[in-house]
């Protein structure tokens, strides 16, 4: 393959998963290039995060950088049933009063631009604005990108392609290794209000889960920096997109309308932004990398938003994928499966997340019941909830909780070659 120039490594998405692998990798000294096709700052949904991004935000030197800003702290989170009944909050310091016990809910249009950034003031190239068309391959081995920057489309060569593109998966898509779980297809509708209620004290960065009447999906509500709250709606498609006509808005005004729960919360707000609407499709890659190429984040896998794992996820995917590559580079082998160690951990943690997702949309099964029963594992659920998903404890709740719901089997990373 001809190419203008060569890297290290080429990183296609300045998300956080992508942002985080390029800091990583620059800090290393390897010649790491970021290209991202939005320009930021730029819309991003996803605003709450777990407690357990703390030690990779250390570990990139996010940490004051967030300390200083002024997104609100996040201590807990709180269910409330669709009569509007409120859960005690599950509060993380509870169990560990430390620091990285607690988080932050932020705007991510100033996070990621926060990000990448960082990223690029570790010594990582980023070009924004450029196009990627396609990964290039030679033979079975990722060899570079073609991509359009600035009008000009050339050709990127790499020792090793990182997909970062989120829900585009750019490369599993190319490869046909994308599946989907079909068992949660969700859509939502969000918009942001100001003058919304907020508990006070500890509680008051909580993110809201709030039941829907019927069961037919839930709300979040998740307080950001300058009195504004991300309220969204989230429900099966055919229920919240069917039938509905074609202003979302007017759909999440009806829905606000039959939920007290999210009523008391927005009787004082007012709507200062558009309603927003995306596809909460969960799915997964059946391999999370090959020979010179690796997925992260989105890119790789898509839990639904419920318990707000996905910065968590792509940061800790970034994280793992840049030890990985490092060693790689180091060793001069770039092998999938030296490149792709990592997958069977960073899938198994997010395996128990999506237990934990399937039991909460199990309309027979109560977390409330399941821990009056079995009050030994409430830990095991807070550790859940903070993200603390890579160790051998906490999927130990799922032993008993198989006999309360139906859990999902977990997909397995396969060992062969995609055809491309």
């Amino acid at each position: 393959m001809t190419a203008r120039e060569q890297f290290d490594c080429i990183i296609i998405g300045g998300g956080p998963a992508g942002s985080t692998a390029g800091c990583i990798l620059a800090d290393h000294g390897h010649r790491v290039l970021i290209l991202e096709r939005g320009r930021f700052p730029r819309h991003h949904v996803g605003e709450s995060l777990m407690p357990q991004t703390y030690w990779t935000f250390k570990r990139i030197g996010m940490l004051e950088k967030l300390e200083a800003s002024d997104f609100p702290r996040k201590e807990s989170v709180q269910f409330v049933s669709a009569s509007g009944k409120e859960s005690l909050p599950y509060y993380f310091t509870d169990r560990d009063p430390n620091p990285w016990s607690t988080t932050w809910q932020v705007t991510r249009d100033r996070f990621d631009r926060m990000m990448l950034d960082n990223a690029q003031s570790h010594g990582a190239e980023v070009r924004e604005g450029a196009k990627v068309r396609q990964v290039l391959f030679e033979g079975d081995r990722a060899a570079g990108v073609r991509a359009e920057v600035d009008g000009r489309e050339s050709e990127l060569a790499a020792t090793v392609v990182v997909d970062a593109t989120g829900q585009s998966a750019l490369l599993a898509r190319q490869l046909g290794i994308r599946v989907a779980y079909p068992q949660l297809r969700n859509a939502a509708i969000y918009a942001y209000y100001e003058g919304a209620a907020r508990d006070e004290g500890r509680n008051a960065g909580a993110t809201i889960i709030i039941s829907t009447p019927g069961e037919n999906g839930w709300f979040w509500s998740i307080p950001l920096a300058g009195d504004v709250t991300s309220i969204g709606v989230v429900g099966p498609p055919a229920y919240l997109c069917s039938g509905r006509g074609d202003d979302p808005a007017a759909t999440l005004d009806e829905e606000i309308a039959q939920c007290p729960g999210i009523q008391r919360r927005l009787a004082s707000a007012r709507r200062v932004s558009g309603a927003y609407t995306t596809s909460d499709f969960s799915y997964g890659s059946r391999r999370i990398a090959g020979d010179g190429w690796v997925l992260i984040g989105d890119a790789f896998g898509f839990l639904d938003p419920i318990y707000s794992s996905g910065v968590m996820l792509a940061l800790k995917s970034g994280e793992m994928a840049a030890d990985a590559i490092h060693g790689g580079l180091e060793a001069g082998d770039v092998c999938g499966e030296r490149l792709g160690a990592f997958g069977p951990k960073l899938a198994g943690g997010m395996q128990l997340i999506r237990q934990l997702v399937h039991a909460f949309y199990d309309r027979d099964f109560s977390f409330g019941k399941f821990l009056a029963a079995h009050p030994v594992y409430r830990d095991h659920l807070v550790r859940l909830l903070i993200g603390d998903v890579f160790n051998d404890e906490v999927g130990a709740i799922f032993d008993v909780m198989g006999d309360w719901t139906r859990l999902p089997e977990p997909m397995r990373l396969s060992e062969e070659s995609p055809a491309k």
